[in-house]
């Protein structure tokens, strides 16, 4: 096995691994056998008019066909979305992006403001984020050290998200050009997956490289950054706890 696809089963330990949605800009009754063998099913498929990129939801994957699917998505020949636990989870998403209906195709100042704030109240309450650039936004991953419950990771994501939105206001710029997505949402947990790290942008071809307060790191150092997160970064339970305590008081200590 790719050393990038242990990486990667590693750090996302715990998400369901029997479905998922492939990104990827083949077509055709040809691919789906080959995307098929081994017993998947095809749920849907979607097809875009531009040929940039198609989806398929996959479901009833061997472990063995979905090491294959990881093994593509590190090469670039697709890219994997997982889907999150229905009940329980040990890893949380913040989902940052440029609002559709402003200038949707780069980083805009408010986003930028908007990742910076997160990632420093979520660093000052010992819940250092892995923060990977996503096309006009940014996906702010944490990791547990063991699950919990869907309900209490969205309520901190909710607190956090308001705390840097918040920041955004204070500087005069405007939250509304920020959109912020929750994963896991109880609502909708079977409905949106997520692109794991690896993915290449399906348009300008840029590598989901890892973002630091130093600056954004390339390709190499993010997979030596993603390895170094996996091994020291991941959160305790007493130390989660304590953070959404804070964040419910109001005591994070950030502006």
């Amino acid at each position: 096995m790719d050393w990038k696809v242990g990486l990667i089963k590693e750090f996302y330990r715990g998400l369901p691994l029997d479905r998922a949605k492939v990104e990827t800009s083949r077509f055709g009754f040809e691919f789906l056998d080959e995307l098929l063998c081994g017993g998947i099913r095809l749920e849907y498929g979607e097809l875009t008019l531009s040929n940039v990129l198609h989806k398929y939801k996959l479901t009833n994957i061997p472990i063995s066909r979905m090491n294959d699917l990881l093994s593509s998505h590190v090469q670039k020949n697709c890219n994997v979305c997982l889907y999150f636990g229905e009940h329980e989870n040990q890893i949380l998403c913040f989902n940052l992006d440029n609002n559709h209906k402003f200038n949707n195709t780069v980083i805009i100042a408010e986003v930028a403001l908007a990742v910076g704030s997160l990632a420093a109240l979520l660093t000052g309450l010992q819940c250092e984020p892995l923060v990977v650039a996503s096309g006009r936004g940014y996906h702010v991953w944490c990791r547990l050290e063991s699950a919990v419950a869907n309900a209490r990771l969205h309520e901190f994501m909710l607190h956090a998200a308001a705390i840097a939105l918040l920041a955004v206001h204070q500087q005069g710029l405007d939250p509304l050009k920020v959109k912020f997505n929750f994963y896991p949402d109880p609502r909708i947990n079977d409905i949106v997956s997520l692109r794991l790290f690896g993915s290449e942008h399906a348009k300008n071809k840029v590598f989901s490289c890892i973002l630091t307060p130093e600056g954004l790191l390339d390709e190499r150092a993010s997979w030596e950054f993603f390895d170094n997160y996996l091994k020291s970064k991941t959160i305790s339970l007493p130390t989660f706890d304590k953070a959404l305590a804070s964040l419910r008081s109001g005591s994070t200590g950030h502006p």
